[in-house]
């Protein structure tokens, strides 16, 4: 119970102590000037994985409307993924 006072009293003399400040501008601040002449961006030589996405047939399991399961076809992803060559 202290500790929970304590910390209140705290909390509210720091948000007194910010409140109570009083600033005033004392000169307008401005930009600098800069002068800019050419330039390039960098380029970049990025060796980016191929990836193959093609589909393959499958036989899984399904349930039928009897309580017998069945096997059925279906297509399904299949996702090679080649990456570049460390150099």
């Amino acid at each position: 119970m202290n500790k929970t006072f304590l910390m209140t009293l705290l909390s509210l003399s720091l948000g007194f102590a910010t409140v109570g400040c009083d600033v005033e501008k004392t000169r307008d601040g401005e930009m600098p000037d800069v002068d800019v002449d050419g330039g390039q961006l960098p380029g970049y030589d990025v060796d980016a994985p191929e990836v193959d996405v093609t589909t393959e047939e499958s036989k899984i399991k399904v349930p039928d409307v009897d309580v017998d399961m069945k096997e059925k076809t279906i297509t399904t992803p299949d996702v090679d993924v080649d990456l570049p060559a460390d150099e």
